[in-house]
């Protein structure tokens, strides 16, 4: 099994600067990419301070010229809010700029405060999402593409450059409800999910989801991996794990705000904490904030459910100090658990 340090931007206080917020995301990467992570991934979202990254592939691009070797993975870019003729020359050059180390992560979009605010209300963003895959598909892996449809209408045209690799970077598809999960996989994509806040049998349910389409596509599907998003820390002692425990019920009561089926309510840029039903005791059971020989315990069903790679959002309050503590902590105690190469590194060569 893989793993990959999730560079989520939170931005509780702006008079911390986004200048030293991207700084200190840059620092995370150069430092995973030192002690053996396989991945750093980048989540686009604007107008709020969580998970704030309004341009990742250009970010991606910053953090491929100060790292060797780590893969750079969106999760995800939000396709309904570009337009595929522009965004796929993007993704080449990208790609190209990345040293091919770039892994492209794709999605509708989950927070309608800030979909219908870029003008693509949730409720479309489905339809459009849906035909924004298959244009930008068709871009990447055609010339003199036309297309007559909903959202996009154009005469022949040509992307220029043209892939380096074949039809791009692997292209990975971000769903959470099982059995859109499969439906996906039987599609041929590689899956990015999340529980969020999940119990362990969401979790399981996901991971079945992606099994059974992965079975039924057979030698097709030898190569599709699932990549799987959790919130976690290595803590030092049981007064450390309470207190990341209660950042991360504060940041769940911000998340879930702004999160499909929640008000949205945010004051110039800074998302409001709202009340939450789930109780901070049955989140610390969902979420992987204990100590490196409990991480080890926790994350061996994880092994035995089939998830090639788990993205780590370490990003939820701690000082920066204590964050590159925790990313050194989990390579040098944690991740030689898990040594074998896993399918996540070989499909993204």
């Amino acid at each position: 099994m893989d793993f990959s340090i999730q560079l989520s931007a939170y931005y509780p206080d702006k008079s911390y600067g986004g200048d030293r917020l991207y700084r200190d995301m840059l620092e995370q990467a150069v430092l995973s990419d030192r002690v053996g992570f396989d991945a750093v991934s980048l989540t686009e979202h604007h107008l709020i301070n969580i998970l704030m990254m309004p341009a990742p592939l250009q970010f991606a691009v910053k953090i491929a010229d100060a790292t060797e070797r780590v893969k750079i993975m969106t999760s995800v870019v939000v396709l309904p809010l570009h337009d595929m003729r522009i965004f796929a020359g993007e993704v080449i050059a990208a790609d190209i700029f990345t040293d091919g180390r770039l892994m492209l992560g794709v999605g509708r979009g989950a927070f309608p405060f800030e979909m219908e605010r870029l003008g693509v209300p949730i409720d479309i963003s489905r339809e459009k999402f849906d035909e924004s895959l298959d244009v930008l598909t068709a871009l990447l892996s055609r010339e003199e593409v036309s297309w007559d449809g909903k959202y996009y209408t154009f005469e022949p045209l040509t992307i220029m450059p043209r892939p380096a690799r074949p039809g791009g970077p692997p292209m990975m598809m971000a769903v959470m409800v099982p059995e859109a999960i499969y439906h996906c996989t039987k599609r041929g994509f590689h899956i990015q999910t999340t529980p969020l806040s999940g119990d362990h049998q969401h979790m399981l349910d996901q991971t079945d989801a992606f099994r059974r389409g992965k079975e039924e596509l057979g030698d097709d599907g030898r190569h599709l991996t699932l990549s799987l998003s959790r919130v976690a820390f290595i803590a030092s002692n049981p007064h450390d794990r309470q207190a990341k425990i209660e950042a991360a019920y504060d940041y769940y009561s911000r998340f879930d705000n702004v999160m499909r089926g929640g008000p949205g309510i945010v004051d110039n840029g800074i998302i409001r904490p709202l009340p939450r039903k789930q109780s901070i005791e049955d989140l610390a059971e969902s979420l992987l904030i204990c100590t490196p020989a409990e991480m080890v315990d926790k994350l061996g069903p994880y092994v035995d459910a089939g998830i090639d790679r788990v993205i780590l959002n370490v990003n939820f309050g701690a000082g920066q100090a204590e964050t590159l503590d925790c990313i050194q902590c989990f390579a040098e105690e944690v991740m030689p658990h898990f040594a074998d190469t896993g399918a996540a590194a070989e499909a993204a060569e």
